[in-house]
This record gives C-alpha cells, sequence and structure tokens, in this order.
C-alpha cells in the first residue's frame, strides 16, 4: 500500500527556518552559512516500500537508501557527525522519520501537495519547512 508516489526530481523552492534547525544539531557557524545558501535538489525512487531519497547541492550530497518500517542505522557524516537509529513510516499520506540518537525528537515528515514536495525537518524544537517543485 503506497499512499503517495514520491518519485521524481524535485527543485527547492523555498527554505524557512533552517539555520534554527542546524544550530539545534550543533552544525558549526561556517557550516551553517553555507548550507543555509544553498538549494539542494531532492532526487527520489520510490518502489513499494523500497525509497531512495538523495540530496544534491554543489556543497554535499546525502544519500539515503531505506525501506519502510525497517529500523536502520544512519550515518549524518554528511549533515553533523552523529549517528542515529532511524525508522521511517507512513502515518497516513505522510512519510514520518524518527532519528533516535543524543538529539532529542529529531526526524523529519515529508508529504506531497500537488506538484510540489513538502518537508518538515525537526531538532530539539526547531522546526524548519522547505518545498520543492516537480521538475
Amino acid at each position: 500500500n503506497m499512499p503517495v508516489d514520491l518519485n521524481g526530481y524535485w527543485k527547492m523552492i523555498s527554505n524557512d527556518n533552517f539555520e534554527e534547525y542546524l544550530k539545534a544539531l550543533d552544525v558549526n557557524v561556517a557550516i551553517r552559512k553555507i548550507a543555509t545558501l544553498l538549494k539542494p535538489d531532492k532526487d527520489i525512487v520510490h518502489d513499494g516500500d523500497h525509497i531512495i531519497i538523495k540530496t544534491l547541492s554543489t556543497f554535499k550530497n546525502y544519500n539515503m537508501d531505506f525501506y519502510v518500517g525497517k529500523e536502520f542505522e544512519e550515518d549524518l557524516s554528511g549533515v553533523d557527525d552523529r549517528k542515529c537509529m532511524t525508522t521511517i513510516t507512513w502515518e497516513g499520506d505522510k512519510l514520518v522519520c524518527v532519528q533516535k540518537g543524543e538529539i532529542e525528537g529529531r526526524g523529519w515528515t515529508h508529504w506531497v501537495e500537488g506538484d510540489e514536495l513538502h518537508l518538515e525537518l525537526r531538532a530539539a524544537g526547531a522546526v524548519s519547512k522547505q518545498v520543492f517543485k516537480k521538475t
């Protein structure tokens, strides 16, 4: 049962409160300044329960390859050099990620509205909202 089709190439159109999210992850100020200027794309391959989300930018690429409902160790060295025990599940038509580790309340939610892909990023009470448009 696949509530939503995430397949496609998505280009960022907005990025709100991202620096606060990075601050909550203790990302140093130099990296934060670079990261907040980037407009990464999302390249998503969605095949049943197997999903690959590639976050592509001129600075760094981050590749997330997972099966829905299966916990795995996620190495976030591309982000803040931590490791998390990560589980991603469908909640209705939203794809919800929980990243268990030293940062409280860490995770994200992806959902689709029309030709837009929404992403809410959460860490230690900080919430960042990103929107991508299908190309």
